[in-house]
């Protein structure tokens, strides 16, 4: 069975906090794609930013997937294990030409629109206090969604020679995310919307590897009330650790999913194993709709 027959999907989280229900939702249509496809979910811990980086958030994130019933195959990766990988894949394009050092500060980019104009690419400049960036030589604008359709993005994002190993040292997150992806043989990426724009980057440095890219679903953002994407920067509450069906109905619920009757009646691998079996992709709205419900400590009584 060749590797494009059978499915693997990831969930791939970073340890910047403890999960919250937009993160829930996000793991949780990872996992019935790839369940409902028989095939395997991974989960890789994408910890190669150490300033973002909350101490002992890795450990609780995967407890807090096995106390929702969100069990993964295989060993969990580790991105900062990773290295040696992302410098061979580094070594590999400069080999090819296609990257070069920038000085560039934020504060340039920002005074000329926010889109880098590739100042750097002839000025051979060194290593020290530089970035690397990738040139572009065929940049990718548009790519084809499993839930939204084609998606055609900003063109002067998607030509924008863009960092591939930032100035302090740390690998990128589209170079690290890509060299994963493909040496985990992922074949479809499901994810938050919010990580639309990226996808074009991520693409480009598919092509330029010469790695077969997977298929992709963004799925809708959950939003707080005020409108804004429900993540840890703005403080959203962790998952409660008392019954989680109740918050899986509601993730479910969210997703436009059909729901069992009487499931307080389901034990949580009864009601997972149903929702397996009623999974429905094309039933997942495109936008988000629904605020986060208010998840008050009055589920951690079960």
């Amino acid at each position: 069975m060749s590797e494009r027959q059978y499915y693997v999907g990831r969930f791939a989280p970073s340890p910047s906090g403890d999960l919250h229900f937009g993160s829930l939702v996000a793991a949780l249509g990872s996992y019935l794609q790839a369940r409902a496809n028989h095939g395997q979910w991974l989960v890789r811990i994408e910890d190669i930013d150490p300033p973002r980086e909350v101490p002992g958030s890795a450990n609780r994130i995967l407890k807090q997937l096995e106390h929702y019933g969100l069990l993964w195959d295989g060993p969990v990766v580790y991105q900062s294990q990773r290295h040696d990988l992302y410098l061979s894949a580094l070594h590999q394009l400069k080999q090819q030409g296609l990257c070069y050092y920038c000085i560039c500060p934020r504060q340039r980019i920002q005074q000329i629109g926010g889109h880098y104009d590739g100042y750097c690419r002839t000025l051979n400049r060194g290593a020290d206090n530089a970035a690397l960036r990738l040139r572009q030589t065929s940049p990718i604008f548009s790519f084809y969604d499993q839930l939204r359709g084609e998606i055609h993005t900003d063109p002067a994002l998607a030509s924008e020679d863009f960092i591939i190993h930032r100035r302090d040292g740390l690998f990128a997150y589209n170079l690290a995310v890509v060299v994963d992806d493909h040496q985990q043989g992922i074949t479809e990426i499901v994810r938050g919307a919010d990580l639309i724009e990226p996808t074009v980057h991520q693409l480009t440095l598919y092509r330029q590897f010469g790695y077969t890219p997977p298929s992709y679903v963004h799925l809708p953002l959950v939003l707080n009330t005020f409108g804004d994407k429900l993540s840890k920067q703005n403080h959203a509450p962790p998952l409660p650790d008392g019954d989680p069906r109740q918050i899986l109905i509601q993730a479910l619920a969210f997703l436009c999913q059909p729901l069992p009757e009487c499931w307080r009646d389901l034990s949580l691998t009864m009601l997972l194993t149903w929702a397996i079996a009623h999974w429905s992709l094309s039933s997942v709205p495109s936008k988000a709709i629904i605020p986060a419900p208010k998840i008050t400590s009055a589920f951690s009584k079960g």
